[in-house]
């Protein structure tokens, strides 16, 4: 009888608004959203996307550096990139900088061969999200398919997308940096901007962060996603990420015996398992997402029974 019921009061769901549905019963939501998320094996696949990422991160971020170090100084490339890198991987960005500024060093070793390998290489976590994302979206993948042309090119063309967004924050966050280091006279007192610049910096990295994931949502799932769905995934995501951010920061800063476990390998380990848990929030967004796109569409009207007993 139950289960009559529970099948009346979904089908009565079918016909509310998604964000109504999410509103009443927020909690069987986010519950059905942790249940095809485990059934979709997101840490598998988060952990191939992490992989990838690792693998990928210095060659994509040499590319994007060495492309705007015609346009703006390498060391306000390097600055404004350790900073934004504290974000991906909170604890080892200057290490990671450090590896990074090696390799911008000897540039000009660099062939035509090299610089084919590097876009390979680079393109691999896009790759692999793309297929992530094949999974969890997979009531689309299943009625639509994307060209084999459009999978190959794609990657590149989000890399030069990124490389544009990373010189306008390069260049808005070098204002605020500007702004923080003036002062302000208010009835014979001197304020210092430089509060006032560090929330801005911070909110710029949060509102970043949140155009990056909607543009990935918009982009990797096959078929057309709205731009409101696409803010919402992002939106879970960021909230998901910087919350752990901010546990991660506390976690190696005061607690963690990391180094002590892996020796020489505490860097890559750490960074690994930072890519791990953002890629997972990542796919966490996807698949809120896919959870409230297919609200209504998925029920079954098994209440009649009810009705006529």
């Amino acid at each position: 009888m139950w289960a009559r019921v529970y099948g009346y009061t979904h089908r009565m769901h079918a016909t509310e608004h998604p964000a109504n549905y999410v509103l009443r019963r927020p909690v069987a939501f986010f519950a059905q959203t942790l249940k095809s998320f485990r059934a979709n094996q997101g840490l598998l696949l988060a952990g191939a996307v992490a992989y990838y990422t690792l693998l990928s991160i210095v060659p994509l971020l040499g590319l994007i550096v060495i492309a705007l170090s015609h346009v703006i100084e390498q060391a306000e490339l390097l600055a404004t990139l350790g900073r934004y890198l504290e974000w991906l991987v909170p604890g080892q960005s200057k290490t990671v900088l450090r590896e990074l500024a090696t390799f911008l060093e000897h540039r000009q070793v660099i062939g035509w061969v090299l610089l084919t390998t590097m876009l390979f290489f680079s393109s691999f976590a896009f790759m692999v999200l793309e297929k992530a994302m094949a999974v969890i979206f997979l009531h689309r993948f299943a009625v639509r398919h994307r060209h084999l042309l459009v999978s190959v090119v794609l990657p590149y063309c989000y890399i030069l997308l990124l490389g544009v967004g990373f010189l306008i924050i390069t260049v808005v966050s070098g204002s605020l940096q500007a702004i923080g280091s003036e002062s302000v006279d208010v009835m014979g007192r001197d304020w210092s901007l430089g509060g006032l610049s560090g929330v801005l910096l911070y909110l710029l990295g949060v509102a970043g962060e949140i155009l990056v994931l909607a543009s990935i949502y918009l982009v990797m799932p096959v078929g057309r996603l709205s731009v409101r769905h696409a803010l919402i995934g992002a939106v879970t995501a960021t909230v998901l990420w910087e919350l752990t951010r901010h546990v991660l920061v506390w976690y190696f800063a005061t607690v963690s015996q990391v180094s002590v476990v892996y020796g020489s390998l505490t860097t890559s380990i750490v960074v690994l398992l930072s890519l791990e848990i953002g890629a997972t929030a990542l796919l966490l967004g996807a698949q809120v997402i896919s959870e409230y796109e297919r609200i209504g569409k998925d029920a079954k009207p098994q209440g009649d029974a009810v009705l006529t007993r």
